[in-house]
């Protein structure tokens, strides 16, 4: 079970600890609302159980996912990057594809494709990429310590990563990139 798996679990058994009611205790209550918008969920379960933001929101997400039929996601690495590079993305595709062959030179990691972008993690999410516009694909970096250039830009507090590099090319992916992602690699373990 990867370990975002295990910190799920971990929270939904203290969520019934903290509230005396299962998982589904909790689905049911706020499906029985009426309520279809999120916040509302939230609120709900807030102020009628005094539960804490996280708890209320992952409870929230888990009544509103058992409402939808099931969907299939994407079964590969392959189809997921059909998904992101589509129409006038798709050029863009070969720079994923290069990034990726010298990111599974590294070691074992996890892929968690978002709608925009793909996750990779160790630990701990060590870098984000995906197209950011139909012209540029973006690496998210996460890191410490490495000095900020015109190339390697460093991100306020609070962004989802620390760095980010904006690659056109499938030649912007050199040994200066793979390392700084090698870098953060090593630091999500």
């Amino acid at each position: 079970m990867p370990d975002i798996d295990k910190a799920i679990a971990a929270q939904m058994s203290n969520i019934e600890a903290r509230t005396g009611k299962s998982i589904d205790e909790l689905k049911s209550l706020v499906r029985n609302s009426g309520l279809s918008k999120h916040g509302e969920m939230v609120t709900l379960l807030k102020t009628t159980l005094g539960m804490g933001h996280g708890d209320a929101n992952l409870v929230a997400h888990l009544a509103r996912k058992s409402d939808e039929p099931a969907v299939d996601g994407p079964s590969s690495t392959e189809e997921v990057l059909d998904g992101l590079y589509t129409g006038a993305k798709a050029a863009l595709r070969p720079i994923h594809e290069k990034l990726l062959a010298k990111i599974r030179k590294f070691g074992d990691f996890d892929e968690a494709p978002k709608k925009t972008y793909v996750s990779y993690r160790r630990k701990k999410q060590f870098a984000m990429i995906g197209p950011a516009t139909n012209t540029r694909v973006e690496v998210g970096l996460n890191m410490k310590g490495l000095p900020a250039t015109d190339r390697l830009v460093q991100l306020p507090a609070g962004q989802m990563c620390s760095y980010r590099v904006k690659l056109t090319d499938v030649k912007d992916v050199d040994a200066e990139l793979i390392a700084w992602i090698k870098t953060a690699y090593d630091s999500a373990e």
